[in-house]
Formats: C-alpha cells, structure tokens, sequence
C-alpha cells in the first residue's frame, strides 16, 4: 500500500503544472528522447525546458541502474535517493515528501525490502515495519 500510495503522490508531482508559459511551450517542442543525456555511464534525465533535472544516476555496462540514484523535484528539491545493483534495487533509499519531510527510509537486498523500514506520515508521526519478520 506505501509503494502505492508512493507512486501516485510521485506521478502526481511529476505531472503537475507550475504555470510558467515559457516552460509550457517547451515541453510542447522537446521530444523525449532529448530530455536524457548519457556520458561516461552518466544517465540524466530533465524537465521539460531542460533546465533542472528529473533523474540522474549511474547505468552499468547493460544500461541498467547501477550505484546512487536521485530524483528530483521540479524546484530543484531532492525528492528520493536509491541504490542499485545492476537494475536490482540494492541497499539503502530514502523517500522525501515535497516539502522535504521524510516519508520513508529503508534497505533492499535483491530488490525486496529487508530489515525494519520507518515510516512518517505528513504530520511527522513515525511508523515501523519489519520486512525481515514478515518475509519468514
């Protein structure tokens, strides 16, 4: 349900609009594919407008996730950071609301949750769960 619910919040502030015309017509003129730059194993994916990025982490050689990635918001906000493994989500992630207040934190080992991840709610009120106990 957090995955979920993550994923929609995360959808919405990809799409929402910030009212700029300038940045409006842009994303009408860009295609996709110019919005990503790859160099020396460097994927960097913008915004519309190309002037604060959406995306950025390291590929292996199979062009699949590999080290640190970060997601940021529109602002310039760093929204998430998380691990890899050659495309296998691999250690620590922590997930940021917004305005910058944590959402979560927690481990992955083979892309499965492992260990005790902790929570919050808007309000700040933390919750814990424990993969390591439901997994078994």
């Amino acid at each position: 349900m957090y995955k979920t619910l993550f994923y929609l919040l995360l959808s919405a502030t990809l799409f929402s609009c910030n009212g700029n015309e300038n940045d409006a017509e842009s994303a009408k003129t860009e295609k996709p594919e110019d919005l990503v730059v790859i160099e020396n194993d460097l994927f960097t994916e913008y915004y519309p407008g190309k002037k604060q990025i959406k995306f950025q982490g390291l590929q292996d050689e199979s062009k699949k996730r590999h080290g640190k990635w970060v997601f940021y918001s529109e602002t310039g906000k760093e929204l998430s950071i998380t691990h890899y493994s050659h495309g296998a989500k691999e250690g620590h992630t922590i997930v940021k609301y917004p305005n910058g207040n944590l959402r979560y934190v927690g481990e992955y080992s083979n892309d499965l949750e492992v260990g005790v991840w902790i929570y919050y709610d808007e309000k700040g009120k933390k919750t814990e769960k424990d993969y390591d106990a439901i997994n078994r």
